[in-house]
Order: structure tokens, then C-alpha cells, then sequence
């Protein structure tokens, strides 16, 4: 089996999507936003993140209710997407 031209550093893709989220929302200082811009135009699966990311946020907040997720179920949803050891859980 051959190695990749140009090994991925997957470290950099998990430091990356612990602000994803603040990214996403416009809510980054301009060095990080940077970062996150130089990492995304050479890593097309943290791309495909963003973009997932951006057009679920816009699908909710154009069919938002005033509903919570129960905490067992964000729970569940964290730890299927692997989420939970890079993104901060909230109360």
C-alpha cells in the first residue's frame, strides 16, 4: 500500500474544529479566522465540515422553534459523531 504524497496531520483538523463552530458564526478573532482558512483550502474534509455545518445552522434558524435537545440525546449525538473530546459540552 503507498503513502500519501502529502500525509494529512489530523492533529491540525481537531485543534481546527474545536472553533469550527465560533468560525462558522463569524465569532473569531481575525488571526484564528486565518488559520482556519489556510487549514480549510488544503483539507477538504474539514471543508466539507464547515460547509455541513453552515447549511445545517441556516436550516435551523430558518425553522427554529424555541426547542431544547435533552441532554441524554445531545450526549448520544456527541459521542456517535466522535464529538465529544474536541468540542466543550454545554450544561
Amino acid at each position: 500500500m503507498s503513502q500519501p504524497a502529502h500525509p494529512h496531520d489530523h492533529s491540525a483538523c481537531q485543534r481546527l474544529l474545536a472553533s469550527i463552530g465560533d468560525y462558522v458564526e463569524g465569532e473569531i478573532n481575525l488571526e484564528l479566522c486565518q488559520e482556519i482558512e489556510r487549514h480549510l483550502s488544503g483539507c477538504e474534509n474539514c471543508r466539507i465540515v464547515v460547509d455541513t455545518l453552515s447549511k445545517t445552522i441556516y436550516l435551523y434558524q430558518a425553522n427554529a422553534q424555541d426547542t431544547t435537545v435533552p441532554g441524554a440525546v445531545r450526549d448520544r449525538l456527541f459521542s456517535t459523531l466522535k464529538l465529544d473530546a474536541i468540542l466543550p459540552r454545554k450544561p
